[in-house]
């Protein structure tokens, strides 16, 4: 038996994500309609299959992202659109996957910033980043990183929210037995 409500969550997260990234990616921004459809569709698709402990459900993810993510606008770490939309993924996925999902996405954003810095600026960029840190400690002076080296950037971090939920949904054994069933399914 296929579970309806995980496979509606997984399905609408995915395509949530895959939207996002695109925006991020394109725009460097994450648009408000998007977040609310994503924040909308947990609290419908939950309440639907669980009535109120599906309610309840979504408002305990939605509540968590806000609360671990906040202080991350806060100090500018992530901006608000990744905020938003983890608040929708939390409301569709519930608490639990939300958390795993957030932990690894800190070690696929470290990837993911790399590699889109290096993307953008190539090997001069990190070196001329370097060099400006050398100069900030031996001069004891903070100087303001320049548009072309690597701190100067702005790295969209949907790409990264996406693999760490990935790789959640990869770890959660509700989800792996949802794969096989849907693979028997698909077989027989």
């Amino acid at each position: 038996m296929v579970d309806e409500q995980l496979l509606m969550q997984i399905i609408s997260s995915g395509l949530f994500f895959i939207i996002a990234i695109a925006f991020d990616l394109t725009l460097k921004k994450i648009p408000n309609w998007l977040c609310l459809i994503t924040i909308f569709s947990g609290f419908v698709i939950n309440s639907y299959f669980a009535q109120l402990n599906g309610l309840m459900l979504s408002f305990l993810g939605f509540t968590l992202a806000f609360i671990i993510l906040f202080p991350t606008f806060i100090f500018k770490i992530l901006g608000a659109g990744d905020i938003k939309l983890m608040m929708g993924i939390g409301a569709l996925m519930g608490p639990t996957l939300l958390i795993w999902s957030v932990l690894y996405a800190v070690v696929a954003g470290a990837i993911t910033s790399l590699i889109l810095i290096l993307w953008q600026t190539g090997f001069k960029g990190v070196r001329k980043t370097f060099g400006r840190y050398w100069d900030c400690f031996y001069l004891r002076t903070y100087f303001k990183p320049e548009s072309d080296e690597a701190a100067g950037q702005k790295v969209p971090y949907a790409p990264a929210l996406a693999l760490g939920w990935l790789w959640a949904c990869a770890l959660s054994p509700d989800i792996t037995k949802l794969y096989s069933s849907v693979s028997n399914y698909l077989i027989s």
